[in-house]
């Protein structure tokens, strides 16, 4: 049998076996991803001795990423919920939009936070934000975590200066032009985020988790004692921000130098720093400092992010296994072969998300490997390869399932089971980078 084809099909298998491990056979996901991690490394020809080690890497690596992230981040939401700062956060957005619109709240929020902020961070930062919307509107939970997962994901892939679409731009040659991709990318996220928005109001009154409760809705829109405004946001605005400003300090232009201040916010928008101190902000809402606050919010928060690490770190290994078999290469050099045009460089980054999980990877890797490419199909002039980068970035959202620690992130800090979360969020993720695939391919017809 033909390697590439082989590969592919150990693909496949992989992603079965914890579809059905997890649905059928009813095993925790912790273990469904660690037992198809060792069956794609075995597939696919790893030397048998190599295969932990490689899971082990990958476990590692992914929680030296975001792991304390997590953890930080968790205890921080389990904070604004005790102290109802969640409850009085629901308020100050619902004021803002109505009643009628917390998707469409959800949505924005999501598109504007993940332009400086990673989409995995940002969703548990805004995910306590999420389940209070749920409580104090009525509105489904898979509807509200769709639509803030589509809005992370819609800037996530398309606008600089989230790392992977300023690598695409550099790889081919935009260094200079960075302005017009964040222009061309501000428009195609805000398309991509609208159609996650409508998809999210459509498969919300399909699926039921354990956030729609009507008993804590209840509780939760009785009168109770709510913290002011300021001290509710600070614990995600100042985060949010020091992350923002440092990836205006890395831009390439320097804004603030390169000296103190630079430094400054370079240390303080690293994402562990930026969550410590948004922690330390939460602790301005403990009502006294005692066992209970200290001791007691603190430890449910660090409980409720251990299955989250354990699932987010399995999905790690399961991606890396995938890296280190090469399916994402195979798969892209297959499909280089092939006169798409425009749609090239969005197949090629599809492949190498699906097979692999992460659209940073997919995004740099496309790049990479599409640049020599670009005269052969007619993108080699600016706007052609401002629309390259813009296919990609569809393609690198194309899909996000279980080797995807995204995948993982909203399904378990939503409720979803894995058969729910393939459902909605890798649908969503379908949905969004074809449709904007198609706008991309519009737009071209008309700047080329």
């Amino acid at each position: 049998m033909n390697e590439g084809i082989w590969l592919v099909s150990v693909l496949a298998v992989s992603v079965l076996f914890i579809i059905l491990g997890t649905t059928r056979l009813k095993l925790h996901p912790f273990i469904s991803l660690l037992l198809a991690s060792y069956i794609a490394g075995a597939l696919a020809g790893l030397p048998v001795n190599k295969i932990a080690s490689v899971i082990a890497e990958g476990f590692g690596s992914i929680m030296a990423y975001i792991g304390i992230v997590i953890v930080l981040g968790t205890i921080i939401g389990t904070i604004l919920e005790k102290s109802n700062a969640a409850v009085k956060l629901a308020e100050i957005v619902l004021k803002v939009v109505g009643k009628r619109f917390p998707g469409l709240a959800m949505s924005i929020i999501g598109y504007i936070v993940s332009i400086p902020v990673f989409c995995d961070s940002a969703f548990v930062i805004l995910s306590s934000l999420k389940r209070s919307l749920v409580h104090k509107t009525g509105k489904p939970s898979v509807t509200l975590s769709i639509a803030l997962a589509t809005g992370l994901y819609a800037t996530h892939t398309f606008v600089p200066p989230t790392p992977g679409p300023i690598a695409a731009a550099g790889n081919l040659g935009l260094n200079d032009q960075l302005g017009l991709v964040i222009l061309f990318g501000l428009f195609v996220g805000l398309f991509a985020m609208l159609t996650g928005w409508l998809w999210a109001g459509f498969i919300g009154k399909k699926y039921r988790t354990s956030e729609d409760n009507p008993d804590e809705f209840t509780a939760v829109t009785q009168d109770i004692r709510l913290p002011s405004s300021v001290l509710s946001l600070l614990p995600i605005i100042v985060p949010i921000i020091l992350i923002a400003l440092r990836s205006v300090a890395a831009y390439p232009s320097h804004p603030f130098g390169t000296g103190w201040a630079a430094t400054a916010f370079s240390f303080s928008g690293e994402p562990v720093n930026a969550l410590l101190i948004g922690f330390l902000l939460s602790l301005l809402l403990f009502p006294q400092f005692n066992r209970e606050t200290l001791t007691g919010w603190i430890g449910d928060g660090i409980s409720a992010a251990a299955p989250i690490l354990l699932i987010t770190g399995a999905g790690g290994a399961f991606g890396t296994i995938l890296k280190e078999t090469q399916i994402g290469t195979t798969i892209g050099d297959m499909l280089a072969g092939y006169s798409l045009g425009i749609f090239l460089p969005f197949i090629i980054a599809a492949a190498f998300k699906t097979a692999q999980g992460s659209s940073t990877v997919a995004l740099v890797a496309t790049s990479a490997l599409i640049a020599p490419l670009l005269a052969g199909i007619g993108l080699d002039s600016l706007y052609g390869k401002v629309l390259a980068v813009m296919a990609i970035g569809a393609g690198a959202m194309t899909v996000s399932h279980a080797n995807d620690s995204y995948f993982w992130v909203v399904t378990q800090f939503s409720g979803m089971d894995v058969k729910t979360g393939y459902k909605a969020h890798t649908t969503a993720s379908l949905i969004q980078g074809v449709a904007s695939m198609i706008l991309i391919y519009l737009i071209s017809l008309v700047v080329l």
